[in-house]
This record gives structure tokens, C-alpha cells and sequence, in this order.
């Protein structure tokens, strides 16, 4: 690819995580710094289909580090899961001259910009999820702030917990990935975590460590689910562990409240790297990558092979829960 870079769009995809605002402060900013004249792309690939474009600069992206969510808004677009929907918003890119585009989202997100990418127009993509469920990026743009989210919800629901004497089942987010109740219940000090990657037997991995803990005099008991796990909701739970240790349950499900909030520092310095890096790639002349953290590095990988990477909970996070749950 050789033709000079002149115009760019930005746009947010899929979910909202805190830190998005950052990266497309990044990404406007970068690219005036570099003469480029940048568009946000209004509601996603939605926007981009109906040609929901307008032109953005400095001043139109300050104060706007600290805010969650994203100014861009985000929304599902099924036509674009069609190959007349990628024409579509291809053509409506051409109308407004884009000589690229950067994305920020999940997979979902990844793919729309790798097929954009295959019929001429050059992307860029952003990992931007709470979930941190990018198997080619070991840390993803919201992740940091939801964790601690989750973690003062925990500690309050703790206070509580411990004034009632209860145990306190909690569902956090993650799909189909469990690094927000791993981490989260390590942090908070949860009696019982479980999570999608793991399959749990209900007597031997929620009941007992409850019941051994009361045995030993603890006065309550947090267990954190994450919303991917199999089997019974946590409201059943609840009901199950109240109903077989006789200990009065309760059933939070924290929800929404995950996604929002100002980001903390470390979703705002890395959505930031990742935004200017964005805007390098594209002015190298670069397509079809994904900007991603490996090693504790900012780097870039073709958007197909970080597609066909996978990425588990560690043996060894699974050995310290069980060794702190004692």
C-alpha cells in the first residue's frame, strides 16, 4: 500500500468500556498532529453504513479523557454481517474520502474491519472490551476500570454481608470469559470464584467451602459467578446454598453499573499509546492489524492470526484461589 494517507475515521463497535473516549482522543489528536483531517464514525458500523460521519478535532475531544462510555455511542449492526452491508459502508467511506479507518471494539469488531480491509479500505483495530477476552492482547481498554468496579461493589456488599451473617452470591460480567471473577474475587477475598473455563461440582465447590468456613467461625461467605457459568443463575444459587446450609443467602447481580465510570489511569494511558499507534500504523501504510499488548509492550499483529488466537486462565490463578480460599 502506497497511496498517502489525507483522511481517517475513528468509530466505537460492540459494547462500551470505559477508556474508549481516551483512545478516540488519541486517535483525533495523533492525526492532526500528522495533517490528517479525522472523522468519527457516529454508532459503529451503523453510522458508518448510513454515512453518520462528521469531522473532528482538538477541541471537539477535550475534556473527554475522563469520561466512560463513548462520545462516538455504539450500537449492533446485522447488515454489516452481510457482504452488501461491508460494500455498503465501504462506499460510504469512499464518499468521504477515508484513506483508512480505526476500530475500537471486541472480535465482533475485529472482523468487520478485516472484511473492509479485504475489499480496499485500510484498518486498524483496538482492543476495546471489559471482558479482556482478546486472546492476541494480554490487556484490553476497559478492563482495569470494570475490575475495580466490581471489586468497591464487592467490598460494600461484604459490609453487609458480614452485619447479616449471610453468604452473598454475586454475578459479574465476562461472557465466556472468567478474568474479571478470577481477578476480582482474588482481590475481594471470595470464599468460592467460578468461572466459564472451569466446570464446578455444586456440593464440593460452593457448599463446602462454605460450610468449612463456618466451622471455622466465618460470620460470611462471598461467592463470585461470572455470568458465563453453566448450569443454575445465581439467584438459584442462592436459594440452593440458603436451603442446604441453612445459611441466609443473597443474590446480587451487579449488571451495567460494570461498564460505566470514569477510567482509571491505566485505561487512559493505554487507550491513549494504542491510539497514537493506531494512526502511525495507517501512515506506514499499514492495514489489517490489530494494536494489542504482548509482553507489557504495545504492538501490532494481523487482524487474522490475533482472531485465531485463544487465551485461557492460568493454571497458577486457579492454584491461588484455592490456597486462599482455605
Amino acid at each position: 500500500m502506497n497511496r498517502e494517507v489525507r483522511k481517517i475515521g475513528v468509530l466505537t463497535s460492540g459494547g462500551d468500556a470505559p477508556g474508549m473516549n481516551a483512545a478516540v482522543r488519541a486517535v483525533v489528536r495523533a492525526g492532526n498532529y500528522n495533517g490528517l483531517t479525522v472523522y468519527g464514525v457516529k454508532r459503529g458500523y451503523n453510522g458508518l453504513i448510513n454515512g453518520d460521519l462528521f469531522e473532528m478535532g482538538s477541541r471537539s475531544v477535550s475534556d473527554i479523557l475522563q469520561k466512560g462510555g463513548t462520545i462516538l455511542q455504539t450500537a449492533r449492526c446485522l447488515e454489516f454481517k452481510e457482504a452488501a452491508g461491508v460494500e455498503k459502508a465501504f462506499n460510504e467511506a469512499t464518499k468521504f474520502g477515508l484513506d483508512g479507518l480505526i476500530v475500537i471494539g471486541g472480535d465482533g469488531s475485529f472482523r468487520g474491519a478485516r472484511d473492509l480491509s479485504r475489499i480496499g479500505l485500510p484498518t486498524i483495530a483496538l482492543p476495546g472490551t471489559i471482558d479482556n477476552d482478546i486472546g492476541c492482547s494480554e490487556y484490553t481498554i476497559g478492563y482495569d476500570t470494570c475490575l475495580n468496579t466490581v471489586i468497591e461493589a464487592v467490598d460494600k456488599i461484604r459490609d453487609t454481608s458480614s452485619s447479616h451473617e449471610r453468604c452473598s452470591v454475586i454475578e459479574v460480567m465476562g461472557r465466556g470469559a472468567g478474568y474479571i471473577a478470577i481477578n476480582a474475587g482474588i482481590a475481594c477475598g471470595a470464599e468460592v470464584i467460578l468461572i466459564p473455563e472451569r466446570e464446578y461440582n455444586f456440593d464440593e465447590d460452593v457448599l463446602r467451602p462454605i460450610l468449612e468456613g463456618k466451622s471455622r467461625g466465618r460470620k460470611q461467605s462471598i461467592v463470585i459467578v461470572a455470568e458465563g457459568v453453566k448450569g443454575m443463575g445465581v439467584i438459584e444459587m442462592a436459594k440452593e446454598i440458603e436451603n442446604k446450609t441453612g445459611i441466609e443467602s443473597r443474590a446480587t447481580i451487579l449488571g451495567h453499573i460494570q461498564r460505566g465510570g470514569s477510567p482509571s489511569a491505566r485505561d487512559r494511558v493505554t487507550a491513549s499509546e494504542m491510539g497514537v499507534k493506531a494512526v502511525e500504523l495507517l501512515l506506514e501504510g499499514k492495514s489489517n492489524r490489530i494494536v494489542c499488548v504482548q509482553n507489557s509492550k504495545i504492538v501490532d499483529i494481523d487482524i487474522e492470526e490475533g482472531l485465531a488466537m485463544k487465551k485461557g486462565i492460568p493454571d497458577e490463578l486457579i492454584k491461588v484461589c484455592k490456597k486462599l480460599a482455605t
